[in-house]
């Protein structure tokens, strides 16, 4: 799990470079003023114009029948696979899966699940683990309900699944009968790095979400999907864990907007990475993993310096990053430019040859 930010040291200016995550995007002027252009209604009754048109665009995009606007991604997961779930099932997830590091053990409290583990390097499994962990029915064991994937990989460096390992892991899943979830947090990064359309991606998977706040840069929204029948029982937990958001149109229109002019743009926030990255490996004695998307990994310590130290120095010099036990990260986004890339870099060099 990302930590939640350290107090900022005494007398730190501004933050003028957010790395933090990609969540720190503001909406762009353009985008601010399609929100307010929006044909709105209340969605509870079903006449919001724009979020119809959010969600037919969102469903016909990830090859899926009906779609469902929330408030967030986590409530997207929660909202699934208490869909998908009965209470005493298990969800058969990677170990460091949202949905079991991240979400506050919602599935647990709200639903009665448990969550069985699995190890795979990078946040994925392959489908020999996954078939490993796949047991016959008994009354001693929890019934095995759902398989979860998260796509991109977040705490496995923001690691994009080959498509070849998701449908393997879709069709050991189908052949056992149970159903699947995509946590598509990150998916048009993934889609974008890949060259998949996403429902080509998401085509083994029974849901999938994707988030508008992350790299698309809206304010708040995700878009569940699935069957109709699906979305129709995802409804009724939307409303049990809070209901309609009334004239959502407004921010329905942040998504389309985002979806018109911000996905194709991540390739630069994923160029911005991979320059990051370049940078630091670099710098003698640090370690930085190579990234697929937007995010970069790297552990100070081989230079003398540990994580909460560096990120301290550097929110001294209004650079805001983000720690991960003994590793940093850095997430490039559409607030972050090239220029910036090249003065973090200098920043995080000068802080370390201080020592």
């Amino acid at each position: 799990m990302v930590h939640t930010p350290q107090r900022p040291p005494a007398g730190a200016p501004p933050v003028r470079i957010n790395l933090y995550s990609d969540t720190q995007t503001r909406p762009t002027p353009a985008m601010k003023e399609a929100m307010m252009r929006a044909e709105v209604g209340d969605e509870q009754h079903g006449d919001d114009p724009s979020v119809h048109l959010l969600c037919d665009r969102m469903a016909a995009l990830m090859g899926k029948e009906a779609a469902v606007f929330m408030p967030s991604g986590t409530m997207c997961n929660v909202a699934a696979t208490l869909t998908h779930c009965r209470p005493g099932d298990e969800i058969l997830a990677h170990e460091t899966a949202h949905i079991l590091t991240s979400e506050g053990g919602a599935h647990a409290a709200l639903g009665g699940f448990q969550i069985l583990p699995l190890k795979g390097p990078r946040g994925m499994y392959s489908a020999e683990e996954l078939r490993a962990h796949i047991r016959g029915k008994s009354r001693h064991t929890p019934t095995q309900r759902l398989v979860a994937v998260e796509q991109t990989a977040n705490i496995g460096g923001g690691a994009v699944w080959p498509k070849a390992q998701l449908d393997q892991v879709a069709a050991i899943a189908k052949e056992h009968g149970l159903a699947t979830h995509m946590d598509g947090a990150r998916l048009m990064n993934a889609c974008i790095a890949a060259g998949f359309p996403p429902s080509d991606m998401a085509a083994g998977y029974d849901s999938v979400w994707l988030d508008f706040t992350k790299g698309l840069g809206a304010p708040l929204g995700a878009v569940l999907c699935g069957s109709k029948q699906f979305i129709d029982d995802a409804w009724r937990w939307k409303q049990r864990l809070g209901g309609a958001m009334r004239q959502a149109g407004i921010c329905a229109a942040a998504c389309l907007y985002a979806l018109d002019r911000h996905v194709e743009r991540l390739a630069e926030d994923h160029a911005n990475a991979k320059a990051l990255a370049r940078g630091l490996a670099q710098i003698p004695g640090m370690n930085v993993e190579a990234p697929d998307t937007n995010l970069v990994f790297f552990d100070p310590r081989g230079t003398g310096l540990s994580a909460p130290v560096l990120v301290d120095r550097l929110r001294m010099e209004g650079v805001q990053l983000s720690m991960l036990g003994g590793r940093v990260r850095a997430c490039t986004h559409l607030d972050v430019t090239a220029g910036m890339i090249e003065e973090t870099v200098q920043l995080l060099r000068a802080a370390i040859q201080r020592g």
